[in-house]
């Protein structure tokens, strides 16, 4: 693991202190360091609230960091253009520790609030066909660390998320296909849960059992208690004890025929 990436986590919390501004994500020998920083960016028309997460490789920084944005303020494809500013701006700097300088470029260069790739952006948010999926997990042991990152993750990437947990614990995720694959991304390369021996692991064994094109707006519709929105987003956690209780979350979610098409579920 750098020490470059420990020790500038570090100095990032203490510039970064404001409730809620910086959370270290992860810290792994495999996989670096991951943090996120919430700032606001003020341009002359606009106002932009931004939540960056940096992944420092354990190679950092003579690798640059990957970097992933998502913004209530901005479309998807204007999420999409900043990151890869931020990412050619990182390209050019030296290698050295370079987290807290890409935020001060950011704020500074009106990349978030600048108007001039509106266009391009609401061409690729044209081509953002929204999607439909169902993921399986393969354990919850640390079930309330986990449950609110899946909660906060579906906040940032405003998915509509319904966890149904029982025997099997599966996800179904409605929202733009990149959205949905960040998604799948983060749970295979961010600790979310500890492993038989009580150690931080990562949701290596999550497979995507059934996936395709919206054919409902109103699929996944929030029902009932434990419902928390935040824009476009929605999260709801619900337990079955039985399959046709687990066929009946199915149907209530607008996915009946998704359900068929996930059967036979694997044996436990």
């Amino acid at each position: 693991m750098s020490e470059s990436a420990l020790e500038e986590a570090a100095v990032l919390s203490a510039i970064y202190c404001g409730d809620g501004e910086y959370q270290l994500i992860q810290v792994s020998a495999d996989g670096g360091v991951v943090v996120e920083i919430k700032t606001c960016v003020v341009g002359d028309v606009r106002r932009v609230e931004l939540s960056l997460s940096f992944s420092l490789p354990p190679r950092y920084p003579l690798c640059p960091p990957d970097i992933s944005v998502t913004s209530p303020d901005l479309s998807r494809g204007q999420c999409q253009d900043v990151r890869r500013k931020l990412l050619e701006q990182a390209a050019a700097l030296p290698t050295e520790p370079m987290v807290h300088q890409l935020v001060c470029w950011l704020q500074q260069s009106g990349a978030a609030t600048s108007e001039g790739d509106e266009e391009a952006a609401r061409v690729e948010d044209a081509g953002g066909e929204e999607w439909t999926t169902v993921l399986l997990l393969d354990h919850m042991r640390s079930r309330g660390r986990y449950v609110k990152t899946l909660e906060r993750w579906s906040e940032q990437l405003r998915l509509t998320t319904r966890l149904l947990s029982g025997r099997w614990i599966l996800v179904l995720l409605r929202g733009a296909r990149a959205d949905i694959k960040e998604f799948c991304r983060l749970l295979k390369t961010v600790k979310v849960d500890v492993d038989s021996s009580g150690k931080k692991c990562k949701e290596r064994m999550m497979k995507v059992l059934c996936e395709r094109p919206s054919s409902s707006k109103h699929g996944l519709a929030s029902q009932g208690s434990g419902t928390k929105r935040s824009g476009e987003s929605c999260f709801l956690e619900k337990e079955y004890r039985s399959t046709l209780e687990l066929t009946e979350a199915f149907r209530e979610a607008g996915m009946a025929e998704m359900y068929q098409q996930i059967l036979p579920l694997p044996t436990l």
